[in-house]
């Protein structure tokens, strides 16, 4: 997977700098202070840019590669921001046999993002996710909390309509 450019420019705020400044004062001495400090970080933003990244490098005094090495390594951290709704199409194996591809395909399209991407607007994140749970109904997304089953791609439509 390529470096991406990000679709949505970073919006960071003072305020947020402001605290994401204080939480590195107050772990910077402490042995292993990367790993809270990227999830506080994240927490603060929802996201961890570049941007964020070189805040966190330069204060700690940690290379920049040693900081990203970290966020892409752990799935909970995401270099990219989510959408007001968050689209998660599940590609385990009984909704990916049952055409799960095909729906996550024509989401990329119409949506014109990929895997992990957001729309420029920031209304819609797009994410694959292994087994939620629900293969009863596959093949299965969800929208936020709203969980929608047993589709085909010609169902994609009159879901998100439901959004705009």
């Amino acid at each position: 997977m390529g470096l991406e450019k990000n679709t949505v420019p970073f919006a960071g705020t003072k305020e947020q700098e402001t605290a994401l400044l204080q939480v590195i004062a107050d772990h910077k001495d402490d042995k292993g202070a990367l790993m809270p400090i990227l999830q506080k970080a994240q927490e603060i933003y929802g996201y961890l840019p570049i941007e964020v990244q070189t805040i966190i490098s330069d204060e700690l005094k940690v290379p920049l590669e040693k900081v990203y090495g970290i966020v892409t390594f752990y799935s909970q951290f995401s270099l990219n921001p989510k959408g007001k709704y968050k689209i998660s199409v599940c590609l385990g194996t009984a909704c990916y046999v049952k055409g799960a591809g095909d729906l996550f395909n024509k989401l990329e399209e119409k949506l014109g993002i990929s895997d992990g991407g957001c729309t420029p607007d920031g209304k819609f994140s797009l994410e694959s996710c292994r087994c939620i749970g629900a293969c009863g109904l596959a093949p299965v997304l969800t929208i936020n909390d709203d969980v929608y089953g047993k589709l085909t791609v010609d169902d994609i439509d009159g879901i998100l309509k439901k959004y705009e």
